[in-house]
């Protein structure tokens, strides 16, 4: 049971019934930043279906990747041929292994240096990019309150890590030729091996952190269950030393400024093997570009957002971050290097246009909220002033908070219509590469069981905040992505 936030919500609280609208207004204020121990991030106790699910995840979600990336690399992105020469017996495992390149010296020095330029990125260098572009929310911002009641302070500088990351990689491109552009991709599967190294190193240093020296163990949970721990994580926000955030680091950075950078490889690729760069691949880079600078241009915003408010960490951030999230979001590109598409140019602005309408939908919906929050109610969506529903929720201490839930704008149409615009853009990465082949479409198919599961897992949280409150939202906006189906 979490401590009283401020020694003064002491007063308030044996005050409640005659400072009323003064408490209101106070935790109006405050509404998305305290909330109960119990509905926070992940489970004190282990159920057997999660627990069967996380041991399916820790033994298979590596071979996962590893299936793709050998398919792409020795079977031209097909997912089917490898297990057809398995079943037939054309191929043996240890035939697919011999044919898989190894760790390598120059791949272990190539990701040692990216990783320990970006941690040099992250804690050196001080944010300058929110001083002369407006409208940026960068340098030392203050995250959500914790379980324990701890505001954390971060640096926010992944904008800045980006710009500088893609100006060095130009300037090697077309200037110093230190390196091959093509160089991610000609050390694709060695890199893999890096990747997975430190997803399990770091990963078993924050577990052994939790259990022994933790930035705050107050903000941590143990279930007894090694392997829930493990995977779901013990700390709510392990730390080194002032600013270097487990959390904050390996959600952002080395993975998504290198999204970017991969796509870039892969695009080199092409060129180098075809003598062209297709639409298609055009296509990839720029849609997955704006999806990459939004996320750095709004990393302030993303400090409110599930990740950072609920997730603690453990090999789920740690391991995903590093492996999953780099290997396979980017599989259009490097299936695009196997097959090059060029594509009709009515087809390729109707994938444009769906990709452009998706990021539009996802940005406007989370602007929209930001908005009410920032304002509490006090602005316009669309012309009009908002429409909520008032709720009322009990914090573990006996305090009463007050939140508001918005009606209007987007989030009228559906509870979550932001994961509706995320999947159209998702849906655009994949119909660029056509049809021949069902591995682009990984993609599409996994942020929709991701994003409607996590619709499923708010739901119920909010539903055991709210309770009567939250019924009555949702008769009101009635459907979580898809108005009139879903």
């Amino acid at each position: 049971m979490r401590e009283r936030l401020r020694p003064r919500q002491d007063i308030m609280a044996a005050h409640q019934e005659k400072k009323l609208a003064e408490e209101r207004k106070h935790q109006n204020m405050q509404n998305d930043t305290k909330t109960s121990q119990g509905q926070w991030g992940r489970a004190w106790e282990v159920d057997w279906f999660s627990l069967a699910s996380i041991l399916f995840l820790l033994m298979f979600a590596p071979l996962i990747v590893y299936y793709f990336i050998m398919s792409c690399d020795q079977y031209q992105c097909s997912l089917t041929d490898p297990l057809l020469d398995l079943l037939t017996g054309n191929k043996h495992l240890s035939d697919i292994w011999s044919r898989t390149p190894m760790l390598t010296y120059r791949a272990a020095a190539i990701y040692s240096l990216w990783v320990t330029f970006q941690v040099f990125l992250y804690v050196s260098i001080p944010d300058f990019c929110h001083k002369f572009l407006p409208g940026y929310v960068g340098g030392v911002q203050e995250g959500a309150v914790t379980p324990a009641g701890v505001v954390n302070k971060y640096e926010i500088n992944g904008l800045q890590a980006w710009i500088i990351s893609h100006v060095l990689w130009f300037a090697n491109a077309y200037c110093f030729h230190f390196f091959s552009p093509t160089i991610i991709f000609d050390n694709w599967i060695p890199l893999l091996w890096c990747a997975n190294i430190l997803g399990y190193v770091v990963s078993t240093f924050a577990i052994i952190k939790g259990y022994f020296f933790p930035t705050n163990a107050k903000d941590c949970k143990i279930t007894g269950n090694f392997f829930y721990d493990y995977m779901m994580g013990i700390e709510f926000n392990p730390r080194i030393g002032k600013w270097f955030d487990f959390k904050l680091f390996f959600n952002g950075r080395p993975g998504i400024v290198a999204w970017t950078l991969i796509n870039l490889s892969f695009a080199a690729k092409q060129q180098e093997l075809h003598g062209e760069v297709t639409n298609s691949m055009i296509l990839v880079n720029v849609l997955q570009g704006i999806y990459v600078l939004d996320f750095f241009w709004n990393e302030a915003w993303y400090l409110k957002t599930i990740d950072i408010c609920h997730d603690h960490f453990g090999w789920y951030l740690g391991w995903g971050d590093c492996v999953w999230l780099p290997y396979l979001y980017t599989l259009q590109g490097l299936y695009l290097v196997y097959h090059p598409v060029q594509l009709r140019t009515d087809y390729a602005m109707g994938v444009l246009m769906l990709g452009l309408l998706g990021y539009y939908i996802f940005r406007m919906t989370n602007h929209q909220k930001d908005l009410f929050r920032r304002t509490n109610g006090n602005c316009r969506i669309w012309g009009k002033k908002p429409e909520y529903i008032e709720c009322s929720y009990m914090s573990v201490d006996g305090t009463k908070y007050y939140s508001k839930l918005m009606t209007s704008g987007f989030w009228g149409w559906a509870r979550h219509f932001n994961y509706t615009g995320d999947l159209m853009g998702s849906l655009a990465y994949c119909l660029a590469c056509g049809f021949e082949h069902l591995l682009p479409y990984f993609y599409i198919i996994y942020m929709t069981i991701l994003l409607t599961h996590r619709c499923i897992r708010d739901e119920h949280r909010c539903s055991s905040k709210y309770g009567k409150d939250w019924k009555c939202y949702t008769a009101v906006v009635r459907y979580r992505l898809l108005p009139g189906v879903f």
